[in-house]
């Protein structure tokens, strides 16, 4: 039976924490986490994205939750070709060249941090999230692969944000080639960085669906512009149809919610857990835990 797992891209967000939906008494790092695993099963952790964490700070993240619980973690943005600022390397490696040994060494250190998650059993997916500016092609390839090749020991998900990757039927059979879960996505529909619904099953341990929200200003604007919405239930009852197509297919589903401000996310993932729970034969015990603890 598939296991889905349900939660929300982040539990630090500044507008989360100002919203109230953290009670008092558990408004410290510690308390904000544990809180978060007593409502839901599965979380995105996006600060390495932005730094490379420290192993001491994934370990605290491996014993703030029960066992069953998932971390799917981003790549450091060195790793997938975003723009990264000197600052957020470590200070031995600012001055290096940005050719493939500050990769490799990068990748060194970013899965050593995360070998306590790993050896817990607390890790989902590493996420290597390509920018816009990463066109299909050999060249891009390439890259993504070794990426892998440097990861080829864990599991691995790909979201690509150019949809010309998606308009292509080589852009599965690469990604089943490489061992990597292809990321479903939620965005608004219409605009030139629309990105398709599509739902292809590349590996057969987890499927990854991420919803980013409905905003028109999509891949233009601020943060808060880009991802603020809200999902009304009929948005989200949607998708069932795709995601029982994902359960037929894969051990494991992971459903995240991206949209904001204030607690627009973790409500999104609560009407989604009961909406599931209309899902016949599923095995989605840790959804109704979470579920039941969150009414």
């Amino acid at each position: 039976m598939t296991r889905i797992l349900v939660g929300t891209c982040g539990w630090t967000d500044p507008a989360l924490l100002r919203s109230g939906w953290y009670p008092p008494g558990h408004r410290t790092p510690e308390g904000r986490l544990r809180h978060y695993a007593t409502r839901f099963p599965a979380v995105e952790a996006d600060s390495p994205y932005y730094a490379l964490p420290t192993a001491r700070t994934t370990q605290l993240w491996a014993d703030r939750t029960p066992p069953g619980f998932r971390f799917d973690v981003k790549a450091f943005s060195l790793l997938t070709g975003h723009p990264t600022r000197p600052s957020a390397l470590p200070a031995d490696l600012r001055g290096h060249p940005r050719d493939e040994g500050l990769l490799t060494e990068t990748w060194t250190r970013y899965a050593e941090a995360l070998t306590p998650l790993r050896r817990s059993g607390r890790l989902g997916t590493l996420l290597f999230q390509y920018p816009p500016s990463l066109t299909p092609g050999p060249a891009a390839e390439t890259f993504i692969r070794a990426a892998r090749e440097r990861a080829r020991d864990w599991p691995f998900a790909v979201e690509f944000r150019n949809p010309a990757w998606w308009r292509t039927d080589r852009t599965t059979a690469f990604l089943r080639d490489l061992n990597a879960t292809a990321v479903a996505v939620d965005t608004p529909q219409g605009l030139p960085t629309s990105l398709p619904p599509v739902t292809p099953v590349t590996t057969p341990h987890l499927s990854l669906i991420r919803f980013h929200g409905r905003s028109p200003h999509w891949g233009t604007g601020t943060k808060e512009d880009r991802f603020r919405h809200t999902y009304a239930p009929e948005e989200l009852r949607a998708w069932l149809p795709r995601v029982r197509a994902l359960a037929e297919a894969t051990e494991e589903i992971h459903i995240l919610f991206n949209n904001c401000c204030a607690d627009a996310a973790p409500k999104a993932a609560q009407t989604m857990h009961h909406l599931l729970a209309t899902l016949p034969h599923q095995r989605n015990h840790d959804a109704a835990r979470a579920s039941s603890a969150g009414t």
